[in-house]
């Protein structure tokens, strides 16, 4: 097995906060059951978040950050996977609390990896990544919540995000009328693209939500954003409506009533994709292989880095500038 591997770490000490790419041995990794050879990472808000002295996700230093990886098993405890398989990891402590994906070589506990399904390449499955299974997990609740297609448009937030631009593709591909929000009027056509039926901006979509109640539009939201605009957003679902809260990029927290709730029978479903159960995980992952797969997305909407350019990514992420999705690649 290589001994010399390149990761991005992250470090702060006496000297203050620093990143970079760096020269490691295989000996600075975490004992755990799996030991992969990196080939593609993805780039999401919370790897953003790492990459700063006060993001609050990194715990102890130094550390690599990546929340998610995907490649071929090198050395294997667990009897269930040997080298030479391919393998993604997503979710659980991986890149926040347990040393991440962005190296060429990771260890991981066996249980946290997920076979990379027939039909998804290592590279399509970065490019989906959390971000894409969050979206994946947010329709899924949705579907479980009586949502069917010709009933009305999903309003889709933060669309030309990670997880919205998933959402946007997956939802098309099933057959429903998808309205993409956006704050980049210049991303509309990207968004077209994607499946948005409509391109509306964030004042467009939040229109006529004033009072308790306002009129019903949405069928059902898939929201990555919160804040303020998930509290103006519940006032437009209609009747038995839901709305599936993935993020906090617009805020940690909602002002709104109990008229949704009480009056329309609205639904407010949290998603939590890092510890989602291990069958439903390979469910949907199965599904975004397959029938759920969203190639508008992978063919239009992803965008590929080496390892020295993470610094550029991470900042293109957390200044709100990404259009779909950002990977990195770490096989030469």
């Amino acid at each position: 097995m290589e001994q010399q591997f390149r990761a991005f770490r992250v470090h702060q000490d006496e000297s203050g906060f620093r990143s970079g790419v760096e020269q490691l041995d295989v000996s600075k990794l975490p004992d755990a059951d799996v030991t992969v050879r990196v080939h593609y990472s993805s780039v999401n808000y919370k790897d953003g978040l790492a990459s700063l002295p006060e993001g609050k996700i990194v715990k102890t230093y130094p550390f690599i950050p990546g929340i998610d990886l995907a490649g071929e098993v090198m050395a294997s405890r667990d009897a269930r996977l040997k080298p030479g398989d391919r393998v993604l990891c997503t979710g659980y402590g991986l890149g926040v609390s347990h040393e991440g994906g962005f190296a060429e070589v990771a260890r991981v506990p066996g249980d946290w990896l997920v076979a990379l399904p027939e039909g998804l390449t290592l590279r399509e499955a970065m490019a989906i990544g959390t971000a894409g299974f969050t979206a994946a997990l947010s329709v899924r609740r949705l579907l479980d919540n009586g949502l069917t297609p010709g009933q009305g448009s999903v309003l889709v937030l933060g669309a030309t995000g990670g997880v919205g631009s998933m959402a946007v593709a997956i939802l098309s591909r099933l057959g429903f009328a998808v309205t993409a929000v956006t704050g980049k009027p210049e991303a509309r056509e990207k968004l077209t693209a994607f499946g948005a039926t409509e391109v509306l901006s964030r004042e467009e979509a939040a229109s006529g939500a004033k009072g308790v109640l306002g009129k019903e539009r949405w069928e059902a939201i898939v929201d990555p954003v919160g804040g303020a605009m998930t509290a103006d957003l519940l006032k437009s679902v209609r009747y038995g409506g839901s709305v599936a809260l993935s993020g906090l990029t617009g805020g940690g927290g909602i002002e709104t009533s109990v008229y949704p709730f009480i009056l329309r029978g609205v639904n407010l479903l949290g998603i939590d994709s890092v510890f989602c159960p291990e069958p439903l995980r390979s469910e949907l992952w199965q599904l975004l292989a397959g029938d759920w797969k969203p190639e508008r997305v992978l063919n239009a909407g992803v965008t590929e880095y080496p390892l020295e350019r993470l610094p550029e990514a991470l900042n293109t992420v957390l200044s709100s500038k990404a259009v779909g999705r950002q990977i990195i690649s770490l096989i030469n």
